[in-house]
């Protein structure tokens, strides 16, 4: 290994795909995280229900996928039984209905449409399907971005993301069994096998200066160890609810909320290794309207488990309830596109990753992008140093 290290500050998924991707060029890496345990926002609560702080699921159209799956970090992949009575539902004026309206079809096969930067998402939408599929289809995507108006995001952004998710083409979306506590767990592995020097319960409050560092945390962490007031962004804010029941045939698997923007999904229904037998895990998010309370939204979300759960107090086995606020990757406001995010390089052997900066892709794929371009970097300024010191 060279002699001059990488440092690589914070232990979630951008962390450990930064520390993995250095130390596979033969780099000396070190890696400090403030917790106990790796895996940041990546971590699960242990068996027998093992739930997330948010959805969790990985899409397999990206070069970060094909960066995961060569390393087998994603192995042991999940599948919903679709013949054994899988229901999906969305909710419109307060019912369920097996089919979305009619206007979000029509939306949805329009895969050839571009739709612009500069303008609002809401008022693109309205123009062309009306106002009330305008909202239905800003509801939907909020299961992506976690906020309650999406609408008013890049039109541009919202309708890649709307495709991805909810477009014609059957959606890439992959579970690891195990949820992402096996992937985070299998990078850890293999960082500890290319040499990384891991350690846990170490609080970074001063860059080292003896080789590239490579930042990995939360933005708001990041924005006081940088001492650069300009890292904020725009991102998610939404109530969780995680629910275990005893299994009904009246359960709904996804119920896409075109109401008030919430989302139910069980997770049980492509991985039965998260509950015990017998029973089924869920989870519930339903993001916060402007100046509402988490009460509120709360209250939101169980009456949205009213529709797609029946009588689910009764049955409750395990209930979790929490907040996610910043931790839904970089929402893109009209006239701007992830170039115009924070950049990855600082300057100085300084580098920024996670799901707030300027890569593409969506929540954690941004994360995955930008500590692959990270790594590239300070591995060649590593390397830059060591071929000048041997002239």
């Amino acid at each position: 290994m060279t002699t001059t290290p990488i440092t690589v500050v914070g232990g979630g998924l951008a962390g450990l795909t930064a520390a993995i991707a250095a130390a596979e060029t033969g780099t000396s890496v070190r890696l400090f995280e403030a917790h106990q345990t790796l895996g940041g926002r990546g971590r699960a609560t242990p068996p027998p229900y093992i739930a997330h702080d948010g959805a969790h699921v990985f899409y397999a159209d990206g070069p970060h996928y094909t960066w995961l799956k060569e390393r087998g970090f994603v192995a042991g992949l999940g599948w919903p039984a679709l013949s054994g009575g899988f229901k999906l539902a969305f909710r419109t004026d307060a019912r369920l209905r097996k089919l979305p309206p009619v206007g979000m079809l029509r939306a949805q096969s329009r895969r050839w449409l571009t739709a612009p930067v500069d303008v609002d998402f809401h008022s693109w939408a309205a123009g062309r399907w009306g106002e009330r599929t305008a909202i239905q289809l800003a509801n939907a995507i909020s299961v992506v971005t976690y906020d309650a108006n999406t609408g008013r995001l890049s039109a541009a952004f919202v309708w890649d993301l709307f495709q991805r998710a909810l477009g014609p083409r059957v959606p890439a979306v992959r579970w690891v069994r195990g949820g992402w506590q096996q992937s985070i767990d299998r990078m850890a592995a293999r960082a500890g096998e290319l040499g990384v020097v891991i350690e846990t319960g170490a609080r970074v409050t001063e860059l080292p200066t003896d080789g590239p560092v490579i930042v990995a945390t939360e933005l708001e962490s990041a924005r006081k160890l940088l001492g650069d007031e300009s890292l904020h962004g725009t991102s998610g804010f939404a109530a969780l609810l995680d629910l275990a029941v005893t299994k009904d045939r009246r359960d709904r698997h996804i119920v896409f909320d075109l109401d008030e923007a919430g989302f139910q999904e069980c997770y049980t229904m492509q991985d039965d290794t998260i509950a015990p037998e017998g029973e089924s895990l869920y989870q519930l998010q339903m993001p916060l309207r402007d100046n509402e309370s988490r009460d509120s939204a709360h209250e939101r979300l169980e009456r949205l488990a009213d529709a797609g759960i029946p009588d689910w107090r009764s049955r409750t086995t395990f209930r979790r309830t929490a907040t996610a606020k910043n931790r839904t990757g970089a929402l893109d406001l009209p006239g701007t596109t992830w170039r115009d995010r924070h950049a990855i390089n600082r300057g100085g052997g300084i580098y920024l990753v996670g799901d707030m900066v300027a890569a593409p892709g969506m929540r954690g794929e941004i994360a995955i992008n930008s500590a692959l371009t990270a790594a590239a970097s300070a591995v060649a300024a590593v390397q830059g140093v060591g071929q000048r010191s041997t002239r």
